[in-house]
């Protein structure tokens, strides 16, 4: 009997011993990968301003969830404001394998200089009427070949996720009231062909300039106008020098969040598949700050600026016209028939 009693607290003891040293097989097996996970810093590229406008709020937000979502392997250093250059000079430092940029916020216009060309159909004028028809797309299993379209066609980047940072409007440092008063007028563009098409299809001389010269080149009379969404155009306080506002939507800004090959192959699976829920969490909270950023800053502006509305069926018709929004559709009309079903 004693005999018995002795060999179950002995069992007991050895048990309790195992569990101390934590042996046996009742360990997480992800407590393990994190103890054997590298600590990963990426840079995040960002040229608009990190506080006040949707592409800023959005890359401080997955930063954030990152760090949670990796038990703080993996730090986001975004770094805001244009200081790492522009929108090109991080395609070109990430396509160039530099490696000082590991990922970045890319607006899909500037991606299609790149050998993207599907990904123009997202960024030609009017192809979304509203908000709720682009997030019906971004939710759509179409998605996902825009996602992978840089990395199939040999960029090294992956696509994370699709959002938006709102509606693209015309603003000028002259008055204007319709599209006629637009005639002969140097409005600022990027590189993007189906802009530099759409501008002119509107009458206007398309003039491309670097993003971070355009506040003083709009007040030196260099351009007349630009465009951008409206956050964007507040944050970077170009109704300072160009307080006429069109609101002709000619444009969903759709934006890309791309992180490179070589970063993306630093991270382990479980820090990767932590990056992609919080790319998914970040598109959920871009849909929500977007529409209300722009309500927002309209209101803030107040009399600081001179709003134009305008009847854009007139707006559509010429932009449509154009032969870039051809150019860029004959290769590819049943899809962009698909994204416009989606509406």
């Amino acid at each position: 009997m004693k005999k018995k009693i002795f060999s179950v607290m002995l069992s007991l003891v050895l048990a309790a011993s195992l569990a101390a040293c934590g042996g046996g097989a009742s360990q997480p097996a992800e407590s393990t990968a994190a103890a054997e996970e590298q600590n990963v810093t990426l840079v995040y590229a960002e040229v608009n301003p990190l506080d006040t406008t949707v592409v800023g709020q959005v890359a401080t937000h997955f930063a954030e969830r990152v760090n949670e979502l990796t038990d703080g392997t993996v730090t986001i250093d975004v770094q805001g404001g244009g200081v790492l250059g522009a929108e090109g000079d991080f395609c070109d430092n990430m396509i160039g394998g530099v490696g000082t940029i590991d990922m970045a916020r890319l607006s899909v216009s500037t991606l299609t200089g790149y050998g993207v060309p599907k990904s123009a159909l997202l960024c030609l004028p009017y192809t979304f009427a509203s908000r709720d028809h682009f997030w019906n797309f971004a939710a759509s299993d179409l998605a996902q070949e825009f996602l992978d379209e840089p990395y199939e066609n040999g960029l090294g980047l992956h696509g994370l996720f699709l959002g938006e940072e709102g509606f693209r409007h015309i603003f000028t440092n002259k008055p204007v009231s319709g599209l006629a008063d637009l005639q002969g007028m140097k409005i600022r563009v990027s590189t993007d062909p189906t802009m530099v098409g759409m501008i002119e299809s509107f009458g206007a001389s398309a003039t491309v300039i670097a993003y971070g010269e355009l506040y003083q080149s709009l007040q030196s009379g260099v351009v007349d106008g630009a465009e951008n969404p409206v956050g964007n155009y507040k944050a970077n306080s170009f109704y300072e020098v160009a307080p006429y506002l069109i609101l002709d939507g000619h444009q969903l800004g759709v934006i890309e969040l791309v992180i490179t090959d070589a970063a993306w192959s630093k991270l382990s699976e479980r820090q990767q598949e932590a990056i992609k829920q919080a790319a998914q969490e970040c598109q959920a909270y871009n849909k929500e700050l977007s529409e209300k950023i722009e309500e927002d800053t309209l209101a803030e502006l107040g009399d600081a600026i001179t709003i134009v509305e305008v009847d854009k069926a007139e707006w559509i018709e010429k932009a449509k016209s154009s032969d870039a929004f051809k150019e860029a559709t004959k290769d590819y009309q049943e899809l962009y028939d698909a994204i416009e079903a989606l509406q």
